[in-house]
C-alpha cells in the first residue's frame, strides 16, 4: 500500500509553509499538470519523496528531451532540463515508482496553438503507445497498471462542455485496456463545487485539483 499526495492546477498556499509536513507520511507525490515547477520541486524537497508528473496545457513543452546517465540532451545537444529537478516525467510512459506502476498521458484537447495540446487523433495515437508499453511490461512481469495519471479527464466523465475543458474520448479506451485501479486527472477546476469521483468499469476516476491524499495498493498481479 502506497500513500500518495496528488496535486494539480492550483497552488495550495499553505503547502509553501511548515504545514506541508502534515504530509510527511506520504510515499510519493504525483502531479497532474499546470503547476509551477518550483512549487513541485518544493514539495518533493520538503517531503523528501519522489515526484511523478505529467505536463498540462499551461506547462512548458518538455518533449524531445533525453536523459542518459544524468546528462540531458535535446536533438543530441547538451541542454538544461527545464522541468522540475529530480522529477519523473511520465508523459507517454509507464514508470514504476514507490511500488506503483503508473502510466501517464499529459496535455489537453487542442483549442489554440499553445504547448501540450492535442487533437483527439493525436492523443489517441499517444494513448496507443502507452497501451503498448504497459502490455510489454505486463508480459515481462505479470503486473498491470495501478494508476493512470493524466492532465485531462475522459470525455463525458468529469469534463466540461466548453472547448478547452472537453475530455478525450480515447482515454475511455485506454482505461478499458489498462484497467487501472485509479485514474487521476486535473484540468477541471472545482470553483468551490465538489467534484465527485466517477467510475469507468472498475477504475475510480478522481479529479485531484488542488490536492488529494490517497492510499493505493501496488503490484497488481494479472497473471
Amino acid at each position: 500500500m502506497a500513500r500518495i499526495l496528488a496535486v494539480a492546477d492550483e497552488v495550495v498556499e499553505q503547502l509553501w509553509t511548515d504545514r506541508v509536513f502534515q504530509y510527511a507520511d506520504v510515499d510519493l507525490i504525483v502531479a497532474a499538470g499546470d503547476l509551477p515547477f518550483d512549487y513541485l520541486e518544493h514539495l518533493a524537497d520538503a517531503l523528501d519523496k519522489p515526484l511523478v508528473f505529467v505536463p498540462g496545457n499551461h506547462d512548458l513543452d518538455l518533449s524531445g528531451y533525453s536523459n542518459v546517465r544524468g546528462l540531458w540532451t535535446k536533438a543530441g545537444v547538451p541542454v538544461r532540463w527545464p522541468g522540475p529537478a529530480g522529477a519523473v516525467n511520465a508523459d507517454e510512459r509507464v514508470v514504476d515508482v514507490a511500488g506503483l506502476r503508473i502510466a501517464g498521458l499529459g496535455g489537453s484537447i487542442r483549442y489554440n496553438k499553445g504547448p501540450n495540446q492535442w487533437t483527439e487523433r493525436q492523443q489517441a495515437r499517444r494513448a496507443r503507445r502507452v497501451s503498448r508499453l504497459a502490455g510489454w511490461r505486463r508480459l515481462r512481469d505479470g503486473r498491470g497498471v495501478d494508476v493512470l495519471l493524466t492532465h485531462s479527464p475522459p470525455l463525458d466523465c468529469g469534463d466540461e462542455p466548453d472547448a478547452p475543458h472537453r475530455g478525450f474520448e480515447c482515454l475511455r479506451g485506454l482505461v478499458s485496456r489498462l484497467q487501472p485501479s485509479f485514474m487521476l486527472h486535473g484540468h477541471i477546476h472545482p470553483h468551490g463545487h465538489p467534484r465527485p469521483d466517477r467510475a469507468l468499469g472498475t477504475t475510480r476516476v478522481i479529479n485531484v485539483v488542488p490536492q488529494k491524499v490517497l492510499d493505493i495498493s501496488g503490484g497488481r498481479d494479472e497473471t
